[in-house]
């Protein structure tokens, strides 16, 4: 049965009431298929790119946003375990995520714990696959290791010092003065970001840091592999002080990447890597099952309450302009998250 699926659609670089919300039918399922009523979306920097038309990969406008989310299964197409139907899933999507329904691959979705609030756990899909991937896959720190997280009041931020935390690994985290609170309520030692981050690093870690995560880019990533200690490593996975800057979006990108590799030439006994969430998908089946297993290990810890979500807003979908807005603002601690439902109050 055909569903009358409400979508945000970016129809080009457009400020954020530029959304436009509209409407579209979505077919039954094809083989290998599943329909999703979508109940939480997220609101992530891609994003925020994305409407600048600064993400590095994009589609051609106009087009759906949404880089993931949580919803029950509603529909199953042919040759899809039956036993699907009615679960609640998450998934990875890069678009299309800004929808009421949406048809994916059965294979692409993720099961989510019973008992985790859909918002909750929408929060831990892009940002615990990330933050999960970044510390135990790519720079593997260790227990009583310490690391430095450059925005650790934001989406990914927040859950990297979590995870962290959880595995015994100390955290210097830099946020706004306004977030500090905020910060070291998750375990981490906040500095202001404002401030001399490199002494400020220093005088808690003289000796440099084991890792450093890095979603800035721009000069200070030379600060941030500066601060690593003998054998650490530097995780770059953004260029968020280059996205208001005119010229072609993939620049700013390549030449980071640039320098990480000729960091990585040199002989400082020191490491950088960019991370790129869907590096590895040319074995899909690899990549599904890294994702799965990542995504999977995220959830059984929040479910367990050793990870706390954190939501800042619960916006409604129809109100996405509003949500961008506000996850666009620099005031907020988390991620905002659209959800179904009308208007609510602002």
């Amino acid at each position: 049965m055909n569903i009358q699926a409400t979508q945000i659609l970016l129809p080009g670089p457009v400020d954020p009431m530029g959304l436009q919300v509209t409407h579209r039918e979505l077919p039954a399922p094809a083989d290998g298929g599943a329909m999703i009523a979508i109940e939480a979306s997220g609101v992530s920097f891609a994003e925020q790119q994305m409407r600048r038309a600064k993400y590095y990969d994009q589609p051609p406008f106009p087009f759906v946003p949404g880089y993931d989310l949580v919803g029950t299964v509603t529909a199953i197409g042919p040759g899809v375990d039956p036993a699907l139907l009615g679960r609640r899933v998450a998934a990875l999507t890069k678009i299309g995520g800004w929808s009421s329904h949406i048809v994916l691959a059965a294979a692409d979705l993720v099961p989510v714990p019973d008992g985790l609030d859909p918002a909750a756990a929408e929060t831990f899909v892009v940002n615990g696959i990330t933050a999960w991937q970044m510390l135990h896959r790519i720079a593997k720190v260790r227990a009583g290791q310490t690391i430095l997280v450059h925005g650790a009041n934001g989406g990914v931020g927040s859950t990297l010092v979590q995870l962290a935390r959880h595995a015994g690994i100390r955290v210097i985290g830099t946020a706004s003065a306004r977030h500090a609170e905020a910060v070291v309520a998750l375990g981490a030692e906040a500095i202001d970001y404002r401030g001399d981050v490199v002494a400020q690093v220093r005088a808690l870690a003289p000796g440099g840091v084991d890792a450093v995560f890095d979603h800035v880019g721009g000069p200070g990533i030379v600060d941030s592999f500066r601060l690593l200690a003998p054998h650490g490593t530097l995780v770059s996975y953004g260029t968020a002080s280059t996205k208001d800057d005119p010229g072609n979006s993939r620049l700013p990108v390549l030449a980071l990447v640039g320098r990480l590799i000729w960091w990585n030439l040199l002989p400082n006994k020191r490491n950088a890597h960019f991370f790129n969430i869907w590096a590895g998908q040319r074995n899909r089946t690899r990549f599904r099952a890294a994702i799965a297993a990542d995504l999977g290990a995220v959830f059984e810890l929040a479910a367990a309450g050793s990870l706390r979500a954190q939501v800042a807003a619960r916006i409604p979908l129809i109100e996405a302009a509003r949500a961008m807005e506000l996850a666009e603002s620099g005031t907020v601690t988390g991620k905002v998250v659209l959800v179904p439902g009308n208007s609510l109050p602002h």
